[in-house]
């Protein structure tokens, strides 16, 4: 199984279009040492000419131009490696790209719970305004933690696993939180023995999460906030991680005590917000990340299991 990240960062990307904080400043002066990210989305292979899309971003476009080797296999005049996409949220940093998909030959080949259907038919019509192009063929993903495949892709198990975490504001259950809003995925490669989970929103590890951690080869999860008040910290917003359903890094509770305590996985942090310092490599955070086994997912990271 190989997965690709196409983006890694959080909403608005790093450097975000109109933040002047000391991280997007820095990077854009050259004043720290970090890399620009666009807004998170991976996508899964198990041959490497054929992907599932998990998430589209924003970005899509950029991701896909930049990362063609991969994923413009060229064989007709029209072509594309994408076959399906998972989608983990109804969240616009997560949606938005499928707008770009639009000149799509077929119907796009679509997975999602039915809370996310709702939401993208009402909320954000998203997938309204696509039968007006291409056009979805929606499949449900199924709860519940039972598995399911994918055609083409016959090797993979694939799980949904439930998260809490919010709803968009835009919404009809924003505060009134439903089966299926938000979801991480469970990636096992039957041929391999490769285990991924897969979680960019995650706002608290509740028990039915822990045999994911215990088991998985590697480990692709929420990188948001470093601090709780982070935001706050940093004099761009008020919200607290955990209020936006994130948890953060640090601090009693936080991912890095969590991720401690499963020393088998390879542990990789993405959906990193624009703020947090350890997008900065010569960053104490950051040698906080290294020094505990945590790396920090980059645009373009290719990992197999």
């Amino acid at each position: 199984m190989y997965v690709l990240v196409l983006g890694s960062a959080a909403g608005g990307g790093f450097p975000q279009w109109n933040c002047n904080c000391p991280m997007c400043a820095g990077v854009r002066h050259g004043a720290i040492q970090a890399q620009p990210r666009t807004q998170s989305s991976i996508a899964i292979s198990t041959d490497q000419v054929n992907w599932l899309l998990i998430n589209a971003s924003p970005d899509i476009r950029t991701q896909l131009n930049t990362l063609h080797t991969y994923l413009q296999p060229e064989r007709a005049l029209r072509d594309t490696g994408i076959k399906a996409v998972l989608l983990a949220d109804s969240q616009i940093d997560h949606t938005t790209g499928l707008l770009i998909l639009r000149e799509s030959k077929q119907p796009l080949e679509l997975y999602c719970t039915d809370s996310v259907y709702e939401d993208l038919t009402t909320g954000f019509p998203v997938f309204n305004m696509l039968e007006h192009y291409c056009g979805v063929k929606r499949h449900t993903l199924p709860l519940n933690q039972r598995a399911f495949s994918v055609t083409g892709f016959e090797d993979l198990r694939i799980t949904a696993v439930e998260l809490w975490s919010k709803a968009p504001p835009y919404s009809p259950h924003r505060c009134s939180p439903h089966q299926g809003d938000n979801v991480g995925f469970w990636f096992a490669d039957l041929k391999t023995g490769g285990k991924l989970f897969y979680a960019p929103g995650l706002g608290v590890i509740e028990n039915h999460l822990i045999p994911y951690f215990a088991e998985a080869t590697c480990v692709l999860v929420d990188g948001t906030c470093w601090t709780d008040d982070e935001m706050s910290q940093r004099g761009v917003g008020h919200k607290t991680a955990r209020e936006m359903g994130h948890l953060p890094q640090s601090g009693k509770g936080g991912m890095i005590e969590w991720l401690n305590q499963f020393p088998q996985p390879r542990k990789i942090l993405i959906h990193i917000n624009n703020t947090n310092p350890i997008l900065d490599e010569y960053s104490t955070e950051r040698a906080i990340l290294t020094q505990a086994g945590i790396e920090v997912a980059s645009d373009g990271l290719l990992v197999e299991l």
